[in-house]
């Protein structure tokens, strides 16, 4: 596991070279973005305390293994004293309901944990803003910094090999585009994404994209959009 701090409030933490979780720092401690795989909890723990607080939200950007692997585990350890938010879709997913004609591809792993609050866009997770980014996964949501307007995309977009949208095959990086669930909507996505300019882009797959207009344009033109 490695940490890589990319901005005044993030703290990128990468497992298996391929699969990331964020810490963000918020008054009372952490906001932990994903989870990455199975296996992470202690490592996840000790990186927020390494970094001078505990985790005190679990923020998932969808519901696929690489982002709550490790989730059941953390909320074991940690128990009433973490919360956890997850999209409505996504949950109902996990809870065996039938949401789509069938189910999205991708590896949607058993997890015992129930979201204590189910997100549908719009809510305040202290500094982060609840944005529905649909198309990898029915329920897929991004997390704007207001501080900073740093956004962090979960799987619309990877940057390994540089940035693209996950609805089509990426030669350095194809998992996000065979795991994706509608390849229209997540373009449409990627298309919200930039209406909104963030400053900076976090990724579940790859590193930081700063100033990512650009780099947006481009990716966003050779998913067809």
């Amino acid at each position: 596991m490695s940490l890589t701090p990319i901005g005044d409030n993030i703290i990128q933490i990468n497992r298996w070279r391929f699969v990331n979780a964020f810490l963000v720092r918020e008054e009372d401690g952490f906001t932990l973005v994903d989870t990455t795989v199975r296996g992470g909890a202690d490592e996840l723990i000790a990186a927020a305390r390494g970094a001078g607080a505990d985790i005190r939200r679990i923020a998932l950007t969808h519901g696929h293994g690489d982002h709550v692997g490790s989730l059941d585990a953390l909320k074991q350890k940690l128990g009433n004293t973490v919360e956890v938010l997850m999209s409505d879709l996504d949950a109902r997913i996990h809870d065996g309901e039938t949401v789509t004609d069938k189910k999205p591809p991708g590896s949607w792993p058993k997890i015992t944990t129930k979201p204590d609050v189910r997100l549908t866009g719009g809510e305040r997770i202290g500094s982060l803003e609840v944005v529905p980014t649909p198309g990898h996964t029915p329920g897929h949501v991004s997390f704007l910094d207001t501080r900073d307007r740093t956004l962090i995309v979960g799987d619309t977009l990877t940057s390994i090999g540089g940035l693209a949208v996950s609805n089509h095959f990426h030669w350095k990086f194809p998992l996000a585009a065979m795991a994706t669930w509608d390849k229209d909507k997540d373009v449409e996505s990627a298309k919200k994404i930039r209406s909104l300019d963030p400053a900076m882009l976090v990724v579940g797959h790859g590193g930081p994209v700063r100033e990512p207009a650009a780099e947006l344009d481009k990716a966003i033109a050779r998913a067809g959009g």
